[in-house]
Order: structure tokens, then C-alpha cells, then sequence
């Protein structure tokens, strides 16, 4: 492994464990230390999300005429201001301040992370780069996330604080890490503004779409999961903890090993698997309305092995593929209309868990529909994508 690539993953290692001791307790900070009511801090939360959704198609831009590097260094500076601002933040205009700009240095570094990944990672296929960095992050991130329950355990309500100040430190720390460490042999290319539109690349706009049916499932798993857990099912308050922890476990150790067993399979092939797991996922969780309440638990873990599978096997091959897909001159602007599959999927899956309202088994039968939907999607959809992203070395 390179030196740039160690750098780039301790960099993000850094960083995704700051995120990990502070994103889960952010809307706990704003009611608990800004002393903001709890549905005005979610909107304000809300408002500063809406709010990034402008980002991405400036990031791709900044990507394609400056490199990534530069432009992920610049979302990590931004998302330290954005967490910075929550320190000094006193209402809710002040919150909705702070969100938007950390919202939108999170959108700046999604929308340009990829491509800097593949930069470091240099030729060849991008399947394995994309595992190991998921490896890292999810590692960290949950480190951060233990961190932040040691902290609260031993401070108290001061624990907020301290998280946040130390989330803004591995912002600065991550970014230095990348100025200093990460050096890009390829020379950037020039862009020829006129030659490619995201916009008229109707297979590139299906990939989105189908990876955003995908990406739904994702954060339904997160928000929907302690909902049906704690208020459907009445369950234990420690079981959703336990149910991410291991996700978080098995996504950290498990993603060059689900290369390995699916390296026979085509990026198509291994995302419909993926999709096909998640469906799956669904009908498996919906059972545990007529499982006996003493074996609910260990029930929920093993569908949550079916979920970690899904992810493990989708998640690696879609980024590779997306990356390869993308004209050379145009990567920055393709891969960030690329998030756009996860952003508007972070938008949606809230009004999703919402239905479980109406019906406890609603939220199931329609994230397992969109999952289904992707299986079919994806099928029609490889042939219509370059053989050499699809399936590399084999065209």
C-alpha cells in the first residue's frame, strides 16, 4: 500500500471518528446545551440539510477544474466551521447557521471524495480502495460512537461539549493530514465544458436512480430501526445500539472479504445481489411481528446479518462503479451527481419510518419494493453502461 493511500485512510479514519463521537448526539446537543425544544431543533436541523442540497453541482465543478484534493481539504475546513458554529450557537437561527454549513461541507466532501480515492488509488480496478475505505470509516465511526458513550458516562451533560470540540479538532487534523501527506501523481485534466451533461447520460441518471432506491434501505436501516424496535415492538432500549453496533462491526472487517466471494460476479451483478439482500432484509424483518416476543432479539441480530451482507456486497462495486462509468474529463461533476442518490434517499427515508404510523408493516413492504425494483432496474440497465465498468478486465 502507498504512502498516499495510508495517509488518505488515517485522514479519513481521523475524521470519521470525530463524526462518529458527535453527529449521533447533535440533536441531543442543540435541545440539551442550546436549550432549543426538540421540534424546532429538528426542523432547524432539517432547514440546514434542504439547504446543501445546491452543493453538489458546484462540488463537481471545483473537482474537474481543481483536483479533489484541494476541494476535500476545503469541505473538511467548512464542516469544522459548520461544527465550530454549533459551539457558539444560542437559538434556532443560530442552529439553522451551523447546519447549512456543516451540512454543506458534508455534501462538498461526498461530492468529491470518490473521486480523490480513485486519484490515490491510480489504475486498475477501484472495487478494492472503496472496501478498504468503508472498512476504515465505519471502524472509526464507531469508535467514535463508544468514545461518545464513555464520555457521557463520565461527564455528564459537559460531555456534549467536549465531543464537539474534539469533532471540530479532527476536522482541522484530517485536513492537514491530506495537504501535508497525500500527493497526486496523475496531472489533472482539463475540462471541456461543452463535451459531456450529466443531465442527457440516461444511463448515468438510472445508476443514480437505482443506487438511491438502494440508498434508501440504508437510512431506513438507521432512523426506522429504533422506531420499530423501541415504539412497534416495545423492545428493549439497549437492543438498537446493539443492532448498529454490529452492523457497524461486520462493515468494518468484512468488506475486502465480500470482494473475495464475489469476485466472479459483474459490478451489475453483485449490486442486484446486494438489492436482492435488502429486499430480503425487509421480508425477514417484517416476520418478527408473529415471532414470539422472547425470541425477538436474536431474531433482529440475524436479520441484521442479512442487511450487513446486502451492504457489504452492494456498497464497494456501486462507488467502482460509478467512478468508471464517468467520463474522464467529467468525474467531479458525475460523481457528485452521484450523491444525490444518498442525499435525496437522507430526505426521504424520515417520511418512510413515518409510516409506521399508518401501519407496522408499511415502512417494510415499500423500502422491500424499492429494493425489488432496483434488482429489476439494474438488469435492463447493465447493458446500457460501458462493458469496461461493468465488468473490468473482461471486455
Amino acid at each position: 500500500m502507498t504512502r498516499d493511500r495510508v495517509a488518505l485512510l488515517c485522514a479519513l479514519g481521523v475524521d470519521n471518528f470525530g463524526s462518529g463521537l458527535f453527529l449521533p448526539l447533535a440533536l441531543v446537543y442543540v435541545t440539551r446545551v442550546v436549550g432549543v425544544p426538540l421540534a424546532v431543533a429538528g426542523t432547524a436541523v432539517t432547514l440546514g440539510a434542504v439547504g446543501a442540497l445546491a452543493v453538489p453541482p458546484l462540488a463537481g465543478r471545483l473537482v474537474d477544474r481543481v483536483g479533489p484534493r484541494a476541494v476535500v481539504i476545503g469541505a473538511q475546513l467548512l464542516q469544522a466551521a459548520g461544527a465550530g458554529a454549533y459551539l457558539v450557537a444560542d437559538g434556532a437561527g443560530s442552529v439553522v447557521a451551523a447546519a447549512v454549513l456543516l451540512s454543506a461541507g458534508q455534501q462538498l466532501f461526498y461530492s468529491s471524495l470518490f473521486v480523490l480515492i480513485a486519484d490515490v488509488a491510480g489504475d486498475g480496478p477501484k472495487d478494492r480502495p472503496f472496501a478498504q475505505v468503508g472498512m476504515v470509516r465505519a471502524a472509526c465511526f464507531g469508535l467514535g460512537g463508544l468514545a461518545a458513550g464513555a464520555l457521557l458516562t463520565w461527564l455528564g451533560d459537559s460531555a456534549y461539549r467536549v465531543a464537539l470540540v474534539v469533532d471540530v479538532l479532527t476536522f482541522f487534523a484530517a485536513a492537514m493530514l491530506l495537504a501535508f501527506f497525500v500527493r497526486l501523481a496523475r496531472p489533472h485534466r482539463q475540462v471541456c465544458e461543452r463535451s459531456v451533461r450529466v443531465l442527457r447520460d440516461r444511463p448515468y441518471l438510472a445508476l443514480i436512480v437505482f443506487s438511491g432506491l438502494f440508498g434508501l434501505s440504508l437510512d431506513f436501516f438507521l432512523i426506522g430501526t429504533p422506531v420499530f424496535v423501541l415504539d412497534r415492538l416495545h423492545g428493549p432500549a439497549w437492543l438498537p445500539g446493539v443492532l448498529l453496533a454490529l452492523l457497524t462491526l461486520l462493515t468494518s472487517v468484512g468488506g475486502t472479504l465480500a470482494l473475495r466471494l464475489t469476485a466472479r460476479l459483474t459490478r451489475i451483478a453483485a449490486m442486484r445481489l446486494g438489492s436482492a439482500l435488502f429486499a430480503a432484509w425487509c421480508l425477514v424483518s417484517l416476520g418478527v411481528l408473529v415471532v414470539p416476543e422472547g425470541w425477538r432479539v436474536g431474531y433482529l441480530l440475524v436479520a441484521t446479518l442479512v442487511f450487513a451482507a446486502g451492504d457489504l456486497v452492494f456498497g464497494p462495486r456501486s462507488g467502482a462503479l460509478a467512478e468508471a462509468a464517468a467520463p474522464p474529463v467529467a468525474r467531479g461533476r458525475y460523481l457528485a451527481a452521484y450523491q444525490y442518490a444518498f442525499t435525496v434517499a437522507q430526505v426521504i427515508a424520515p417520511a418512510v419510518v413515518a409510516l409506521f404510523s399508518v401501519a407496522d408493516w408499511l415502512p417494510w413492504v415499500l423500502v422491500g419494493a424499492c429494493a425489488g425494483v432496483a434488482v429489476a432496474g439494474l438488469g435492463k440497465l447493465g447493458s446500457r453502461l460501458p462493458a469496461s465498468a461493468v465488468a473490468p478486465g473482461r471486455s
